[in-house]
């Protein structure tokens, strides 16, 4: 015990000031970009351009920029060049470099912090960070600032200035660049595992970006393709609530509402559809806020009150039967936006408000203002009100519906549907629930699974499309009925994501056309009335094999055309290795017939049907193409698709809310022409289609 205690001691003695490691500068960028930008994958390679953006947008919302640059270079760097004020360049007197160098290598150095003497009163950035992290991880970057009729440029590699800025002449009076600031970067290939804009997600950001500031000019040019792309909404958020209801059969005309109260600022636009869902966009400074926050809560107890005096002070109402606020949201299409000094958000993701003030503010301009304009279009009015009334006697129903499914799971133990194959296992956080398509299937999957851990529920046919559908049509639906039992959350004003009876919701569906039907169907569901178990990144897809390869003896799963002829080359070559040399060669030359034959016929190679090809290899290589999860049996279920040492699931998450609502509209909804043409404008990349 004594030389333990010794030998210890020891140890300790070597534990000094040198090896505590300071890192200066930015350093820790480099040393932890996860920190900073989430990750160095297809995320964060993103978030480099929104950072210096976001700079561009708080000078517009500042009042100073009225145009915004970006272009996507051929090798995925990028520039950034806005109209504004440009960037200071006299020297800070704490640094005792220029404003410019300190932005830009300096965590926590910006115009934001100083309330209303600083550079900006209003910015989405809060912790001085962003360029100068977009600087540490680039390995070049250069700054061209304009102000005051000079030009001034300073270059950098990896975070570390190549000079002192420099003065690089007059701005030229003819040009149409006056002022303002340019940033080129290019991401370190040291650092990102993935270095390609992706055009799509760039777009629909600044698409966004451009509604929420209401008169500033967007320019995106894609030198890869050579297209320039430009954004400009002077209606503002009315342009943007009318573009979510593109689609939709609308009730009213956009009810738009906006004051500044002190130094807050709020803007709302409010317009109601026959839809059965709601979309509610929130935003603080330009962030979207998707977990809500203080001016969401205040909109809708202000939407709920208003909509209640209105309707009882015109008769439509008696005062014992005011509508509850699940009653406004049915078919409710709104967008909040709130600029203001000194955010405080939740969490480092910035996904809620917590400014307590902001709360009252927008109550109160949603009150006066959805008061005033109610009283001023009473034919609208009464839409709204017909409406809201509907969706109360829906509510009725379906809590009625609600109660049936809790009363009936109840009286047989524990709300657990009969074809539930439930798992021993009671910590949630362990458990996993496959949702099975057909008993064939269930049938294999309850045989291959492992019992402790793993539930399996069966589903019968194709369930209800719920994107038309209410809530108490919805519990009608006997398969929809036993898989909110089996999951015991409860649903709609019940829901309680505490219940979750399984932290992995696995949709386990065939490779075909009927199989993609129902996942989409399913898919609709949860992203429809279980948000939170999306965004709490507990549902996947399984990702069952398209082919059993066997050559000899040797045995593989391909996911893939292209994996399932690699995986037929790779095991002849190992086959012929193992083989005489004299007979290598014959092998090697079988294989390539093979496949070559199989090819060309558009197909799996199935040996015993393709003639010469065939004979050859009649000694080894069977493919088998699985259509459907039934043709496995339990034990290949389980090596391949349930076994979690093994297996591939897909997490769903739901990174825009805006998009992925659009989508379930498109291919969901009741409106034929944009399903029809979601397809045609994407049949080309349809390959081997399986009906």
């Amino acid at each position: 015990m004594a030389k333990n205690l010794e030998k210890s001691e020891q140890k300790d003695k070597k534990y000094t000031a040198e090896q505590i490691t300071v890192l200066e500068g930015l350093e820790p960028v480099r040393k932890r970009p996860g920190m900073y930008i989430g990750n160095t994958a297809k995320e964060g390679f993103h978030h480099l351009l929104k950072e210096v953006v976001d700079n561009s947008i708080d000078e517009a919302m500042a009042g100073f920029a009225h145009q915004i640059q970006i272009i996507i270079h051929k090798d995925n760097s990028a520039t950034v060049v806005d109209d504004g004020r440009g960037i200071p360049v006299d020297v800070h007197k704490q640094t005792k470099k220029s404003a410019l160098e300190t932005v830009l290598t300096v965590l926590h150095a910006g115009g934001k912090f100083g309330g209303d003497a600083s550079g900006y009163k209003v910015s989405g950035g809060l912790h001085g960070v962003g360029v100068s992290v977009v600087n540490a991880l680039s390995e070049y970057l250069r700054a061209e600032v304009r102000r005051d009729g000079k030009i001034y440029t300073q270059e950098y590699r990896r975070g570390k200035p190549l000079s002192k800025i420099k003065q690089e002449g007059k701005v030229n009076t003819k040009d149409a660049w006056q002022h303002g600031t340019k940033i080129t970067y290019k991401p370190d290939a040291e650092v990102f595992t993935e270095r390609e804009f992706d055009l799509k997600q760039v777009l629909d950001h600044y698409r966004q970006q451009a509604y929420l500031t209401k008169g500033v000019h967007m320019v995106i040019t894609d030198e890869r393709d050579g297209f320039a792309y430009q954004y400009y909404f002077e209606g503002g958020l009315v342009s943007y609530i009318k573009h979510i209801n593109r689609n939709k059969v609308v009730k009213t005309s956009p009810i738009y509402l906006t004051k500044t109260v002190g130094p807050v600022m709020v803007e709302i636009a409010v317009q109601y559809s026959d839809e059965f869902t709601e979309t509610v966009l929130a935003f603080a400074n330009n962030i979207h806020t998707v977990e809500g926050g203080m001016h969401l809560t205040g909109f809708r107890s202000a939407l709920t009150r208003s909509i209640n005096n209105y309707g009882i002070k015109s008769g439509y109402l008696k005062e014992a039967d005011k509508l509850t606020g699940e009653d406004m949201r049915e078919g409710l299409n709104a967008i909040i936006s709130v600029k203001l000094p000194n955010p405080q958000f939740e969490g480092q993701t910035k996904a809620k408000l917590g400014n307590a003030e902001v709360r009252g503010i927008v109550e109160d301009v949603v009150g006066d203002g959805l008061e005033f304009w109610l009283e001023e279009h009473p034919s609208d009015a009464g839409k709204i009100i017909e409406k809201v009334l509907l969706a109360a006697k829906a509510r009725l129903a379906a809590r009625a519906a609600r109660d049936a499914v809790i009363r009936k799971g109840v009286l047989e133990g524990l709300a657990l549907p009969g074809k539930l194959a439930d798992c021993s296992e009671s910590d949630p956080a362990l458990s996993e629930l496959y949702i099975v398509e057909g008993d064939s299937a269930g049938g294999s999957a309850k045989q291959g699974r492992d019992r402790r851990f793993q539930a399996i529920l069966p589903l019968r046919g194709k369930i209800l499309n719920v994107e038309r559908a209410r809530l108490d049509k919805m519990l009608a639906n006997q398969e929809i009925k036993n898989l909110v039992i089996a999951m015991g959350t409860g649903v709609g004003g019940q829901f309680n994501l505490e219940n979750l009876r399984y932290h992995r919701v696995i949709i386990m569906t065939d490779a075909d056309v009927d199989g993609s039907h129902i996942r989409t169907l399913l898919l609709t569901l949860f992203y429809r009335y279980f948000p939170d178990i999306i965004h709490s990144g507990y549902l996947y897809i399984a990702q069952p094999p398209l082919f059993r390869v066997q050559v000899g003896k040797n045995l593989s799963y391909a996911f893939s055309e292209k994996q399932r002829d690699e995986v037929i080359k790779k095991m002849f070559d190992e086959k012929s290795r193992s083989s005489k040399m004299s007979e290598a060669r014959p092998n090697k030359v079988r294989a390539a017939k093979v496949l070559e034959a199989a090819l060309e016929q558009g197909g799996p190679p199935r040996l015993a049907s393709q003639g010469e090809a065939g004979e050859a290899s009649a000694k080894g290589v069977n493919v088998q193409r699985y259509k459907g999860l039934g043709e496995m049996n339990p034990s290949q279920l389980w090596e391949t698709t349930m076994d979690p040492a093994n297996r591939r699931m897909l997490q769903v998450t739901v990174d825009d809310a805006e998009r992925a609502s659009k989508i379930f509209e498109t291919l969901m909804g009741d409106e034929v022409v944009p399903r029809k043409n979601f397809i045609q404008t994407r049949a080309k990349s349809v390959k081997n289609l399986d009906i």
